[in-house]
């Protein structure tokens, strides 16, 4: 049975920066740069121009991962798709993907299988464990993950929304999991899920249960109400199951491996709010130079933001060959997950 192992990794951010102050400023938002930095460790955030979709966010990604992994897009045999900004309600964005990376192109075409994964926050986990059993069983070769979201479409931008508009930013972030025989790649991941907390960050938009699924005015068009078209969170609730799940999480993975997190040498955490990750850390007496935070740069990516914080560091040299890493992350549903990776 062959290893799978992370052979290349790659990320986008759109150009547009949006600074704490441009919420107020250019969106009227009442709220500062102090209230949302200390509350969140947020600074700033990138938004997609309008006319920009999640698939288009994780072309550059994808293409960065799969040159780094020194591989063509033909040499793929599998792409896994993780967000919750899709493309539309269907089909699934990975087909988007797919056509835009060329692989349906001229005679050499090659129409890999696109799924896509709906577990937010903790997608690219969810889509890394998926990846790698592929791969350990000889399903497949190469397969790209990726993590992309457009949220600045989709948030609530103004003060009635401030609580969570403030909190989200566009990019993605992509790896391509191979076959290797080396004693090396995904060693233990850990997957849960606690349906009793759907409803406590949800962003329901409309409900498949009534006739019609989107209430129509006069004129057979559609409308949403704010509560149904807009995220709703209650944050004190998810910071205190976050905090929980991630922290069993890792050890879960940890004693599957046997071994304890001094034995880790980076751990990657979803950027969710940097004082969940700050509280994790200094709980678990995880020291500075181990943890990788982009938060207070980019907002939380959702299924992105591992995946771009595993490219950053990849980049900059902290992240090397031999090294044990530790991922995990915590979003709605609650769902939450954890993994084990030797780099």
């Amino acid at each position: 049975m062959p290893n799978a192992y992370i052979s290349g990794t790659g990320f986008y951010v759109p150009p547009r920066v949006v600074k704490n102050d441009d919420l107020r400023t250019q969106y009227g938002i009442d709220t500062t740069h102090e209230w949302i930095l200390q509350r969140t460790g947020i600074e700033e955030r990138r938004f997609a121009d309008e006319g920009v979709g999640s698939a288009d966010l994780a072309v550059p990604a994808a293409q960065m991962a799969v040159k780094n992994a020194g591989l063509q897009m033909n040499d793929l045999d599998m792409i896994v798709f993780a967000t919750l900004s899709s493309d539309h309600c269907f089909p699934g964005s990975g087909v988007y993907l797919q056509e835009k990376l060329g692989l349906c192109k001229g005679d050499d075409a090659k129409f890999v299988g696109a799924l896509d994964v709906r577990n937010q926050c903790s997608g690219f986990i969810y889509s890394l464990g998926t990846a790698a059993s592929m791969v350990k069983a000889g399903a497949a070769k190469h397969v790209l993950v990726v993590g992309a979201e457009t949220h600045s479409a989709a948030l609530d931008l103004t003060t009635r929304g401030r609580n969570v508009a403030s909190l989200f930013g566009d990019g993605a972030g992509a790896v391509v999991v191979s076959a290797t025989e080396e004693d090396r790649g995904v060693r233990s991941f850990k997957l849960g899920a606690d349906g009793r907390f759907a409803d406590v960050l949800s962003q329901k938009v409309w409900d498949i249960k009534k006739r019609p699924f989107i209430p129509q005015n006069a004129d057979g068009v559609g409308q949403i109400a704010p509560e149904m078209m807009w995220a709703q969170m209650d944050g004190k609730l998810v910071f205190k199951n976050a905090v929980e799940r991630m922290m069993r999480a890792l050890m879960e993975v940890c004693v599957a491996e046997g071994i304890t997190g001094q034995d880790i040498d980076m751990f990657f955490f979803h950027q969710a709010n940097l004082r969940i990750n700050q509280y994790i850390q200094q709980h678990l007496g995880i020291p500075d130079e181990k943890v990788c935070h982009n938060i207070m740069r980019y907002g939380n990516t959702t299924a992105a933001t591992i995946p771009i914080l595993l490219a950053e560091a990849e980049q900059q040299g902290r992240l090397k060959r031999g090294m044990k890493c530790a991922m995990v992350a915590f979003g709605s549903g609650f769902t939450w997950g954890a993994a084990i990776v030797d780099w």
